[in-house]
């Protein structure tokens, strides 16, 4: 691994006073980030400070916006597998500097001017004080669990010990980020100044003590709050665990071993705190769960630079769209577009339902000022710039049409029709399905290369993903135009070519299936659904199920049925949702579907269920049934890659993990394939799993391949 830079990463100066401030500047990236050449002088300039007698105090401070984004993750990525003591010797410099900053003799002031996460947020932490500016964006924190890491270098045992273990472990778990004020509330930093004030606050604190010590380095520190063993805290570990294990199950062991290092190292001096820290960190970081988030991060950089965009082509900066359609997504869609300063004609059949939508939008965005996240000046802007009306021939001008209406191709060919009237056939137009063929939908359009699919997802204002999709005819500028439309409303765009359900809705009904495949085997209800949450999976199938409605999936399973003909498959999905439906089972908005919906009280499986699949003497493992809802989807995952649906497999993680909360800790849907044993491994496995349950399971000729030459997806 390189660890050289070419220009010095880290400024030197000393004023008359002997305060040295260390001016952090990591120019050859986009951001300051703790890089292994970027430690390696910021050990060899600590050190010289420290032995520096001239040297009265030092100061952290950073020449970029933000002070460190937290460590280099491409160094990180490099850790899969090697052996543990490899990886702990990756930050024991640092973290030997680090208390060797505690013990120097010398005030040591972090100048928090920005962003300070992570590696870059343990710096600071091992400062003798933190001052940090007001900035608004700037975040601080320790967001390493996000990554399926904890904080390896004293995170853990300094924010304990500084703050208390009830604050300090929730922010660890969830990897919280905070605003300066709020980090200054939480006790994280210990002043809060204007940007301009930074640098002369820190001097005026190290003027004013030139001595300091840790408090835990002091004669009788105790904890505040009490420590491990006080009962609060004993509760406390208690909870954390139970919920871990009930969100996690298996598969990640990033929390426990979060909660061993407050648990165990809060207990013991601390110095030998940081060595259990230290064993759990090289623990995690070398596993896979840290290794497959830490790809799935660079994978959502990299679909957030849009690599496919046609390069020929000049961007896209539209001002005015219209949306077709102001339902639950018609509203959301609205809504995002007006946040982002877009004028918006919001359309429906009649202005009542239009104004429907438009005060749907408004509600959503007072929610959002109740909780801080938007400026009430802000939503009234944004509410400004929403024009519902029931006219085509407000469309005028649009320079781009998104549809959002029933999922029924003769209502979208009709709107269609009506809208391209109104606007003209060069307009961008956009057909927000989640199943039908884009192709066929275009047909509608007399410029069929100007249709293109956007696939976005309910609730618009919190889901980051839209699925663009390319039909047949649709050419490069629609293509290049449709990702700058994403860029515009802040969404993460993946790109698919044309085919039933696309990718996200075709691999994500593969969980449902599965479910009711094993309702029909007679598998118990409830191992069904605790087999699938212990998965990773946010719900169990039948409970997702119902949240989609059957009625919903017959419909969606009766247009294939009426597209395909004789090449349709029936399944044993479309018996039991036909059933249901018959039945007035219809989900959650009905009250009554695999659950019954009582008025007090959660949700609970229908009693009825075992009288119509009868639950079989012999109960299958739960791993097996784990193992079969991730390899279902990782088997149709590879099936579209296979057929050309989509084209990287980095492209298809990001999709199952922002359209249907994929389970994180397998880096994605096409990740899991490389875990298990291998390519090789997952393709026998599938070969089994299909003479068992059915040729779902056979594995497609590209990963077969794949297998048979030693290789994996991803190297």
């Amino acid at each position: 691994m390189t660890i050289q830079s070419p220009d010095p990463l880290l400024r030197s100066a000393t004023d008359d006073a002997g305060i040295r401030t260390l001016t952090i500047d990591v120019s050859d990236r986009p951001m300051n980030v703790l890089s292994p050449p970027l430690r390696l002088e910021l050990i060899a300039a600590m050190d010289a400070a420290l032995e520096d007698d001239t040297v009265t105090g030092i100061i952290l401070a950073s020449d970029r916006p933000e002070f460190i984004a937290g460590a280099d993750l491409s160094a990180l990525s490099e850790m899969r597998g090697k052996p543990a003591a490899e990886v702990r010797a990756f930050s024991d410099g640092f973290r030997a500097m680090l208390r060797r900053m505690e013990l120097g003799g010398k005030p040591i002031v972090a100048a928090i001017n920005g962003t300070a996460l992570g590696g870059g947020f343990e710096l600071c932490l091992a400062c003798h004080h933190r001052i940090a500016a007001d900035v608004e964006g700037a975040v601080i924190g320790l967001p390493e669990a996000s990554l399926g890491l904890l904080p390896g270098a004293g995170g853990t045992q300094r924010l304990g010990r500084m703050i208390g273990i009830a604050k300090a472990l929730p922010l660890v778990l969830n990897g919280s980020r905070l605003s300066p004020g709020a980090a200054y509330e939480a006790g994280l930093v210990d002043d809060l100044v204007p940007l301009d004030g930074l640098l002369a606050a820190a001097k005026a604190w190290i003027s004013a003590n030139p001595a300091p010590q840790k408090p835990w380095d002091q004669r009788g520190f105790s904890i505040p709050g009490g420590g491990p063993e006080a009962p609060q805290n004993h509760r406390l570990f208690i909870e954390a665990g139970g919920k871990a294990q009930a969100e996690t199950g298996p598969n990640d062991a990033t929390a426990s071993a979060i909660l061993s290092c407050f648990f165990e190292g809060l207990r013991v001096p601390f110095d030998t705190g940081l060595e259990i820290e230290a064993r759990q960190f090289s623990g995690l970081a070398r596993g896979d769960v840290a290794q497959n988030r830490i790809r799935s991060f660079f994978s959502m950089t990299a679909a957030r630079k849009a690599a496919t965009r046609p390069a020929d082509i000049p961007r896209f900066a539209p001002k005015k769209i219209g949306i077709l359609g102001a339902g639950l997504m018609g509203s959301g869609l609205a809504e995002v577009a007006a946040r982002k300063g877009l004028s918006v004609v919001l359309l429906d059949r009649d202005v009542e339902a239009a104004r429907a939508g438009y005060q749907a939008a408004a509600k959503s965005m007072e929610k959002s000022v109740t909780r801080g996240k938007l400026t009430s000046e802000a939503a009234s802007a944004a509410l400004g710039r929403i024009d519902p009306v029931s006219d085509m021939a407000a469309l005028s001008g649009c320079d781009a049409i998104i549809e959002a209406v029933y999922e029924d191709r003769s209502v979208k060919a009709e709107v269609t029709r009506a809208a391209l009237a109104a606007t003209g056939p060069d307009v961008l137009f956009a057909s927000n399905t989640s199943k039908l063929p884009i192709t066929g939908l275009a047909e509608a359009s007399p410029a069929p290369d100007r249709f293109i699919g956007m696939h976005f997802f309910s609730p618009v204002p919190r889901m980051a993903l839209v699925e663009i999709i390319l039909g047949d005819a649709t050419g490069a500028a629609a293509h290049a135009q449709a990702l700058d439309l994403a860029k515009t409303l802040g969404k993460i765009p993946i790109v698919v070519r044309d085919g039933r359900g696309f990718f996200t809705s075709r691999v994500f009904s593969t969980y449902i299936n599965e479910g009711l495949a094993m309702l029909c085997e007679g598998v118990e209800p409830a191992l069904i659904e605790n087999s699938g949450r212990q998965a990773g999976y946010p719900l169990g199938p039948l409970a997702m199920a119902d949240e989609i409605s059957q009625e919903t999936m017959l419909r969606i399973r009766s247009q294939e049925r009426d597209d395909l003909g004789a090449d349709w498959i029936e399944g044993s999905d479309f018996a039991v949702v036909s059933q249901f439906v018959e039945m007035g089972r219809i989900g959650r908005r009905a009250k009554a579907g695999f659950y019954d919906y009582p008025e007090e009280g959660p949700r609970h499986l229908w009693a009825g269920l075992a009288d119509l699949y009868p639950v079989a003497a012999d109960q299958p493992d739960p791993k097996a049934l784990r193992q079969r809802f991730l390899h279902i989807q990782a088997t149709e995952a590879a099936r579209a890659w296979d057929e050309g649906v989509i084209d990287d497999p980095r492209m298809a993680d990001v999709g199952s993990q922002l359209g249907w909360s994929h389970p994180s800790w397998t880096g994605g849907v096409m990740s899991y394939i490389d875990q298990e044993g291998g390519v090789a491994a997952f393709v026998a496995e599938g070969e089994r799993l299909a003479k068992l349950h059915g040729p779902r399971f056979t594995p497609p000729p590209r990963l077969v391949a794949l297998a048979a030459e030693g290789k994996s997806l991803y190297g």
